[in-house]
């Protein structure tokens, strides 16, 4: 008789699990959790500070003479030109031999061929050496998803590593990418305004220094924000995750650090909002697109993508976790 009612009243319980743990979307406010994000700002501001300390060398190659700036010069077989001069307001300086020469904008290098040029009636043949023993003060601004945002007084050659040094390093919300706005030079019209795109994660991630490209005075450096998208649902961390470069969804879910045992990975819906301001439906198979027979999508900002949870998993891990805390009555346990 006992064990007939105790098979009878389990029908009830089973009927409520069935009815309260039937599949759906989670509904808690996800926290603006940005481990994963976090943990690759860091790596970048690391590799900011690692690639600032090997550029020293060579600063100069690339460096434009500016007023007030202090030379040293010397021309092999011309006594007459060793000199030590400041280059003027106007960008000018003047030499035994050779007169007044404009030579602001130029390297060091350009600087060298031109008093050579000027020496070749003078003498057959001799190496012109151009030296920067005091560098004027320089100003490159530096704002957006930096941590010390602001305008930079620097001196001699500097890079764009250097310049995100100064800065503090990128913040956890900046993407992937900068602009470094560079303005028309006044004394070359032959120059033009420019932007110039780097792609961070090239450069600081991959360590292609090549892209560490030399800033001058009045350079504006611009790292924008990156997108945002977010994860809810059945992941382990729900949250809005920054976007760096070309995001998918399976690198989104491996930001939120992966799904729960009780996701149902073939229900994915991605809300993306249309020209409309619609929000869009994108339904996705997150275990076709694992084994590959279906491809990744690629995100766009502010995209919302929902993990549902299982009706079916939810019932058997809420039982389960139920009747491991029943008590035991007789020799009768659950």
């Amino acid at each position: 008789m006992y064990k007939a009612f105790r098979r009878f009243s389990l029908i009830p319980l089973i009927i409520f699990f069935l009815s309260a743990c039937g599949g759906g979307y989670a509904t808690k406010t996800p926290p603006l959790a940005d481990i994963a994000s976090q943990k690759k700002t860091d790596k970048l501001n690391e590799a900011i500070m690692l690639g600032a300390a090997s550029q020293q060398a060579g600063l100069e190659d690339n460096y434009l003479i500016g007023p007030e700036d202090l030379l040293e010069i010397e021309a092999y077989n011309v006594e007459e030109l060793k000199k030590t001069v400041r280059v003027n307001s106007q960008g000018e300086i003047a030499l035994p031999l050779v007169g007044i020469l404009n030579i602001k904008g130029l390297t060091t290098s350009e600087a060298e061929q031109l008093i050579a040029r000027k020496l070749e009636k003078y003498v057959e043949e001799t190496l012109v050496t151009v030296f920067v023993k005091e560098y004027k003060s320089q100003r490159i601004s530096v704002f957006g998803a930096v941590n010390k945002p602001g305008i930079f007084a620097v001196t001699g050659q500097r890079f764009l590593v250097d310049m995100l040094m100064m800065s503090e390093g990128i913040s956890k919300d900046a993407g992937s990418i900068c602009y470094i706005i560079r303005p028309t030079l006044k004394n070359n019209l032959n120059t033009k305004a420019a932007t110039l795109v780097v792609d961070l994660d090239e450069l600081l991630v991959n360590g292609n220094f090549s892209l560490n490209i030399p800033v001058f005075a009045g350079d504006v450096i611009n790292v924008p924000k990156g997108g945002v998208v977010f994860v809810d649902g059945a992941v382990k961390v729900p949250g809005a995750y920054t976007m760096r470069g070309k995001t998918t969804l399976v690198q989104a879910i491996s930001m939120a650090q992966g799904v729960n045992s009780n996701a149902a990975l073939g229900d994915i819906r991605i809300f993306r909002e249309n020209s409309k301001g619609e929000r869009e439906v994108i339904p996705l198979d997150y275990d076709a697109i694992s084994s590959g027979s279906s491809p990744d999508i690629i995100l766009a900002e502010n995209d919302i993508i929902i993990v549902p949870q299982s009706g079916i998993k939810n019932f058997f891990n809420g039982f389960i976790n139920t009747i491991r805390g029943f008590v035991t009555f007789g020799t009768y346990s659950f």
